[in-house]
């Protein structure tokens, strides 16, 4: 279902090319010595793209003061830009941002995923991102009981809208509605796509409500255009205190939901550069200016090794595994 616009023969021809990549070396002491391209595979001015520019604009300071420059590629739910960041050459030169869809929820959901979750190199988590649902202040629905009650009563007739068919914007409510004994096409999802232009449909009236990461919505929320409806982390969130926590609603697994961004690279990268790039993201744990921007895009820092990386990355596709099976959309 990922990738009808999109020929998977070609995506897995790509993939097959790229095995077989010559071990590449560099000197630690040297390394980067020249600006680096980090892979966004979503598209400009989404959630991604803000903690990618974010981790773009400070993590030089403790990379010999090399350029960091973003490229967005877009595409497939992640998919574009994430195998062509994987078939990139593994000098630590090309790195990619990646999302909880390109590596857990993708390959968990859809057999046709041109590559595994563990297939690169893991440097580290970088932001978790709370998970938020909301719709228009104007709504009818002034709660998410009255949502799921309005539902309930027109399915069918209510939309949500997404970044794509693999991402939590999308499998997030399908969950939902399997809480509260809805089959998953209770409300239709309807796809964007980025971040971006799910909340603007928001806005518009195109959908009806929507679940997203904090970041997007946070500024619509605080200017009382969009209400928040309910959080899905444990306690209450200061800058949405006004909404409820899923728990309290009384769906405490909806806690499983959260977003998050991930620093990676291409398979055999050099230990050197690994090691490197582990020192770097280290200091960067501390500076204040990449943790005040984090704040600005409701992300929270989760600097980890690489080790802790793949564990974290490994839990999170399987719990999606588990996700798909019981909503039954493993294709």
């Amino acid at each position: 279902m990922l990738f009808r616009s999109l020929s998977v023969a070609v995506l897995l021809a790509a993939f097959g090319a790229a095995h077989g990549q010559p071990s590449v070396t560099v000197q630690s002491q040297q390394y980067p010595a020249k600006p680096m391209t980090l892979v966004v595979p979503f598209p400009a001015g989404s959630d991604a793209d803000l903690s990618a520019r974010n981790l773009a604009q400070y993590a030089p300071r403790y990379l010999n003061n090399q350029q960091i420059v973003v490229l967005n590629k877009p595409g497939a739910s992640g998919a574009i830009g994430t195998l062509a960041a994987h078939n990139a050459a593994a000098d630590g030169y090309t790195l990619l941002h990646a999302r909880i869809a390109t590596h857990a929820i993708l390959p968990a959901t859809d057999s046709k995923t041109p590559y595994k979750w563990n297939d690169f190199t893991m440097l580290s988590v970088l932001e978790l991102n709370p998970y938020v649902c909301a719709a228009k202040s104007d709504a009818q629905y002034k709660s998410m009981a009255a949502l799921i009650a309005t539902i309930r009563a027109n399915p069918g007739k209510l939309n949500f809208s997404t970044a794509g068919p693999g991402t939590l914007q999308n499998l997030g409510p399908q969950y939902l509605f399997s809480l509260v004994g809805l089959p998953k096409d209770a409300a239709v999802g309807v796809h964007y796509k980025g971040s971006g232009d799910l909340t603007t449909s928001l806005l518009s009236g195109e959908v009806q409500f929507a679940c997203n990461n904090l970041g997007t919505l946070l500024s619509h929320i605080r200017s009382g255009a969009l209400r928040a409806l309910m959080t899905t982390t444990r306690e209450r969130l200061p800058e949405i205190e006004e909404a409820p926590t899923a728990r309290a609603l009384g769906w405490p697994d909806m806690e499983k939901l959260a977003a998050w961004s991930a620093l990676m690279a291409p398979p055999g990268m050099p230990r050197e550069a690994v090691a490197r790039w582990s020192e770097a993201l280290a200091k960067l744990a501390r500076d204040r200016d990449w943790i005040a921007g984090n704040d600005k895009i409701g992300g929270i820092p989760a600097i980890r090794t690489p080790e802790e990386t793949h564990r974290f990355v490994r839990e999170q596709y399987e719990l999606y595994e588990k996700l798909a099976e019981r909503l039954d959309i493993r294709e």
